[in-house]
């Protein structure tokens, strides 16, 4: 027998990457993170940021909770070990840590074990919770007359408080939220000045963030007014004083409200990223499901209309209609080649994206307002010397109105009105939806067309009286008033990025005034009480 062939024949060992993903904002994730977790074979995560890993995996990624067979978190020798075994078997593998595993010791001490077992790895830290916390309430470590930060873990009994009385030292307490009072009273009696400010960050880096600021002298009086418990970051020193001007987050007009917006998450991405940079997290309740035509033949025969040239123009009202003219092309074979000679035009800005990124360019958006009305403001006359034809190919929805097609018909347009797709009422949500929607869980909620207020109402029931309802035009708001609810909130164009911005704004009106008489809490969901709102 040759040497070769007495070789064992091994299995290579798959890698292995330990990976933070900071203190709790999803978007602080490293762009280092995403890509390991992206090109992971199975990622080994801690149960509270397992979503987070779906968010980011490839199809075909295992995703498996640090769990045991009852549901409690394992051992950090125990993950180690399935981080081991998995890389053995030669997958790559994430072991994604919540939080900054590196300051609390879970990320070293499942090193050591992988070590042990002859399993290489490499490390990919995330935001420290150390300057991100501290980052998002708006206070800096340093500055000023601080000149030195002390980290001190409030569960080493050796901690001596005599050693931090020094005014040009900020001290980060780690898991001190809950006995605050006990570390100021200690700081205090060993000399720190009464005056210290101190800031307690609870849910740092989320919506659900609240920082509570105060002194030495005060904390007692201070944490009970927060009536806030639970895990927390401190800081103390002359640097909390920079938050006067520094405060960012929790700032922001919509900071921790829940917007219900009544769209599938497609229509509502762009929305719903607006509302975050204004700190609202957006919730999407789609109120109606798009279906093909009953009758397919009228969308086929103008397909076929469109490639052979019978048309000037093709007006898309909605991205819907989009989507159903580039399934029907999909389906034919064809691509945006077919455009070729054709005019096309878009109601929106929303429509004209989905077009374009179907690789079709519009002829023709509307210059003011996104509607139909105003695509007929811009839309040219027929002209018979310079049109070679006057028709015009119109894919809508079967509920559309009649008012775009009256309008081209009066400028000289022959219309092929087809039915594109239909529009019938989505099942209702889950009942926890439904119950925050009657009973207030909602802070506002987004009406973007009159047919979402019906719908949202027949599947879920009237928002609470608390509830903040903003329409996107009078026609909206008149049947939000018809079925008795009080509309707060009235774009001044009808547009869903005006609309946001409407709500922005009066939710830092709300905000202002709640300062004003000091109050802390303005989110209407905090507010519940009082009956269901009536129109007036």
């Amino acid at each position: 027998m040759s040497a070769s062939t007495s070789r064992t024949r091994t299995k290579p060992i798959g890698s292995v990457s330990l990976v933070a993903v900071g203190p709790g904002d999803p978007d602080l994730i490293t762009l280092r993170a995403a890509s390991l977790l992206r090109d992971a074979d199975v990622v080994i995560a801690d149960i509270d940021v397992v979503d987070l890993a779906r968010m980011f995996v490839s199809d075909g990624t295992d995703v498996v909770s640090a769990l045991d067979d009852y549901g409690l978190p394992l051992e950090n020798a125990l993950r180690a070990k399935l981080v081991a075994d998995a890389a053995k078997g030669g997958r790559n593998v994430v072991r994604l840590f919540s939080g900054d595993p590196l300051l609390d010791g879970a990320l070293p001490t499942e090193a050591a074990v992988l070590v042990k077992n002859k399993v290489a790895f490499d490390i990919a830290p995330g935001v420290s919770t150390l300057t991100g916390i501290p980052a998002y309430a708006g206070i800096g470590l340093l500055g000023g007359k601080a000149r030195e930060v002390r980290v001190v873990d409030v569960d080493d009994p050796a901690v001596d408080w005599s050693h931090h009385v020094d005014p040009r030292v900020t001290i980060v307490v780690l898991g001190g939220a809950d006995r605050i009072v006990e570390i100021a009273r200690a700081l205090g009696a060993a000399g720190r000045p009464a005056t210290t400010p101190i800031a307690i960050t609870r849910g740092g880096t989320t919506v659900e963030q609240r920082t509570v600021v105060t002194t030495i002298a005060e904390i007692a009086a201070a944490v009970k007014a927060s009536k806030q418990a639970g895990p927390g970051l401190v800081v103390i020193g002359e640097t909390v004083g920079m938050r006067d001007k520094l405060s960012w987050f929790e700032t922001k007009p919509l900071f921790g409200w829940r917007v219900l917006v009544p769209r599938t998450k497609e229509q509502a991405g762009a929305l719903s990223e607006q509302l975050t940079r204004y700190g609202a997290v957006g919730v999407e309740v789609p109120t109606i499901s798009v279906e093909p035509p009953r009758t397919p033949q009228q969308m086929d025969r103008a397909i076929t209309g469109l490639v052979s040239g019978r048309f000037q123009w093709v007006a898309f009202t909605s991205v819907n209609a989009v989507r159903a003219v580039r399934e029907k092309f999909e389906e034919y074979g064809l691509d945006a080649r077919a455009f070729a000679g054709l005019k096309v035009a878009a109601v929106g800005e929303q429509t004209a994206a989905a077009l374009t990124a179907f690789g079709v360019r519009p002829d023709l958006v509307p210059s003011g307002e996104q509607s139909s009305a105003g695509l007929l403001e811009d839309f040219p006359e027929f002209d018979p010397i310079y049109d070679p034809m006057n028709r015009v190919f119109l894919p809508r929805a079967d509920i559309a109105t009649d008012t775009l097609v009256a309008g081209l018909i009066e400028l000289g347009w022959e219309i092929e009105d087809v039915t594109a797709y239909r529009t019938v009422r989505a099942a209702p949500p889950p009942a926890e939806t439904r119950e925050a929607i009657k009973t207030g869980g909602f802070d506002a909620v987004l009406f973007t067309s009159s047919s979402t207020v019906r719908n949202l109402v027949g599947i879920a029931g009237k928002p609470h009286a608390t509830t903040v309802i903003a329409c996107i035009g009078p026609a909206t708001a008149k049947t939000a008033e018809e079925h008795g609810l009080r509309v707060d909130v009235l774009a001044e164009t009808p547009s869903v990025a005006v609309l946001a911005e409407a709500l922005a704004a009066h939710g830092d009106a709300l905000r202002l005034a709640a300062l004003e008489v000091g109050e802390t809490v303005w989110r209407p969901s905090k507010r519940r009480g009082g009956s269901r709102r009536k129109a007036t």
